[in-house]
């Protein structure tokens, strides 16, 4: 069975406050977009399931990919057979697309149909929900506005029509989301998204509408800011960066700037250029 995991944009991502456990209580509004990797799971003939990559390089051992830890956490859930994974790389890592997070949670997809296990999403979310924080998002793969740390979602419905978009990640750039957190400053301030989103996409950015990782991740990797300077100067009407980076993308009115603005910088970065629909 094969299926093609895609990456989402945050369109806007609010840090509120440090929790007593160490982690961050944060509010963004999750889009998916067609920037997608290929995976393909099949039955094994062996007793033990096996990864293979192939694509982007991926820093990580096999046994500690996230799709391997979603096999082994539905596999603690329910009976199943071995498989083979073959997981070829498109998305960017180190780019806050959630690539990785996608790939599991997809993993988690294909099994349930792969073998007719017959849960449903709010079960399936349950057990991404252990394997990663962007992991849910990706079993409902819908706009959705996230608060807590991430995996307490809501569907929403921004009022922003069809839009051309153009994402770019700087090659050899790449941002850890521990590093991203480490130099972040909480503010319980910050304009809520959820009322922002119902606004027109021309006013997003003057309504409050940021990415509070941006001032951090800009200082260590100016290459993004740069970016983001590149996408206003072509016309978007919206850019920010996308999680915790280092990927950054530009909202159009027209396709064919989009993909001139994406052009004018694909041999320092991975590009993608697409429409992304907003409901």
């Amino acid at each position: 069975m094969i299926v093609y995991p895609n990456a989402k944009i945050n369109l806007g991502l609010n840090i509120l406050r440090r929790r007593p456990d160490g982690y961050h209580d944060i509010e963004t509004l999750m889009v998916p977009v067609n920037w997608r990797d290929i995976l393909e799971i099949v039955p094994s003939a062996e007793r033990c399931s096996r990864l293979s990559v192939s694509g982007r390089t991926v820093d990580c051992p096999p046994e500690k990919n996230l799709v391997m830890k979603a096999y082994r956490a539905m596999a603690a859930t329910v009976d199943i057979p071995a498989v083979d994974i073959y997981l070829h790389k498109i998305i960017p890592d180190g780019a806050g697309l959630g690539g990785g997070s996608a790939d599991a949670a997809f993993t988690l997809t294909c099994l349930n149909e792969l073998f007719a296990l017959g849960l449903d999403k709010e079960q399936l979310a349950d057990i991404a929900g252990d394997i990663g924080a962007d992991c849910p998002f990706f079993i409902y793969n819908r706009p959705m506005l996230a608060t807590s740390t991430g995996t307490v979602l809501r569907p929403v419905e921004p009022s922003a029509r069809p839009m051309a978009i153009a994402i770019a990640k700087p090659r050899g750039v790449a941002v850890s989301t521990a590093e991203a957190y480490a130099g972040v400053r909480p503010s319980e301030d910050s304009p809520s998204l959820d009322t922002i989103i119902c606004r027109p996409v021309e006013e997003w950015q003057r309504a409050g509408m940021k990415n509070d990782f941006e001032p951090s991740v800009f200082a260590k990797a100016p290459a993004t800011a740069e970016l983001k300077r590149h996408f206003a100067d072509c016309g978007a009407v919206y850019t920010a960066m996308s999680g915790s980076g280092a990927a950054v993308f530009g909202l159009f009115d027209d396709f064919d700037t989009a993909q001139t603005a994406a052009a004018a910088v694909n041999g320092d970065c991975d590009t993608h250029v697409d429409i992304i629909k907003f409901s």
